[in-house]
This record gives C-alpha cells, sequence and structure tokens, in this order.
C-alpha cells in the first residue's frame, strides 16, 4: 500500500514538471510569451468590464494595433493597453553573476524595457482618439516589482512618457477604476 502512494506522489510530481517546462517553453519563445500576456490580459480585462467597454487587437488610425482598448468617454478617451514584456533581458538579469555580467544584464534590461515604453508612447497615444496615457501591463508581478525596485529611473521615464506600468494586480485596480467610472 505504501509503495502505491509513493508511485502516485511520484506521478503527480512528473506531471506537475512537465507542466512546468511547458511553462519554461512558452515563456522563452517571443510569440507564445507574446501569446501568454495577451491571454492574461484577455482574463483580467473580461473579467472586470463588460463585453461593450473594450476591444481586443483594435487598430488604430495611425495604422498601430493596440492588444486591447479599453472605451472610455472623451475626455479621457480609449485606454491603450500593451501586454508585451521584456522577459530576456529579465532573465539574464536574475541568471546573472559577477558584477560585469549583473552590471550587462541591468543595462540590457534599462534598454529594452526603454525601448518598448517609447513604442507604447510613440504608437498608442493617438490624439482625439485615445487617452493621453498608455499602459503597458506585465503579466509578471516579479518583473513589475524588479522595475520599481531596482530601476526607478525606468518608472520615471515612463510616467514622463505618459505610459503606465501596471502588474496583473495593479491592472485589476486600474479595471475597477474603469468599472466604477462606466
Amino acid at each position: 500500500e505504501r509503495l502505491a502512494v509513493i508511485d502516485s506522489a511520484q506521478k503527480n510530481i512528473t506531471e506537475l514538471s512537465q507542466q512546468m517546462v511547458g511553462l519554461q517553453d512558452i515563456l522563452s519563445n517571443k510569440q507564445a510569451r507574446g501569446a501568454f500576456g495577451q491571454v492574461r490580459l484577455e482574463d483580467l480585462v473580461g473579467d472586470a468590464l463588460p463585453p461593450n467597454a473594450y476591444a481586443f487587437e483594435h487598430t488604430l488610425s495611425n495604422g498601430a494595433r493596440v492588444d486591447c482598448l479599453v472605451r472610455l468617454p472623451s475626455p479621457p478617451g480609449g485606454i491603450a493597453i500593451d501586454s508585451k514584456f521584456p522577459l530576456e533581458a529579465y532573465r539574464a538579469l536574475r541568471a546573472s553573476s559577477g558584477d560585469a555580467e549583473k552590471v550587462q544584464a541591468e543595462r540590457a534590461f534599462k534598454r529594452d524595457f526603454s525601448i518598448h515604453v517609447k513604442a507604447i508612447s510613440d504608437k498608442y497615444l493617438v490624439p482625439g482618439e485615445t487617452a493621453d496615457w498608455a499602459v503597458m501591463f506585465l503579466p509578471s508581478e516579479a518583473i513589475y516589482a524588479e522595475a520599481h525596485a531596482n530601476f526607478p529611473a525606468l518608472v520615471d521615464d515612463a510616467h514622463r512618457r505618459r505610459v503606465a506600468i501596471v502588474s496583473p494586480t495593479t491592472l485589476m485596480a486600474t479595471l475597477n477604476t474603469v468599472r466604477a467610472i462606466l
């Protein structure tokens, strides 16, 4: 009987490890990771707002396609939400050992993060069509915490560019506020 219990537990452990490998494969592939972020975003928005209050994969008048547009009357106008995130640089930062490797990883993280914030600001802030700020959704609380705790200049730059950085938890708070406005 004890061997049967051990065998059952071993099967559960094997299944869990296969699921973790599958998640790691998703997060290491840019397209799959983008889909992961998009699915997380869709789940959160769909749970918080009525269906007529948002559109996924919405094309703006400038031709840019935003992952989600939360429809609000003007002002403030539609709120553009982007669901990509710079995972490679974050992973390199977490895996870095030694000062030189850490400095290089920090530079890469800052560069990738800044490029992404600038792209959001340039593409998704359309006068008369969208709000004068956009949202960068990080589907990972860890990346959100890393940026706020160790890279305050990145967060400040995002604010100057009118890009709000949100995690799943802070996005829910934002969406609940939007729901109250609606």
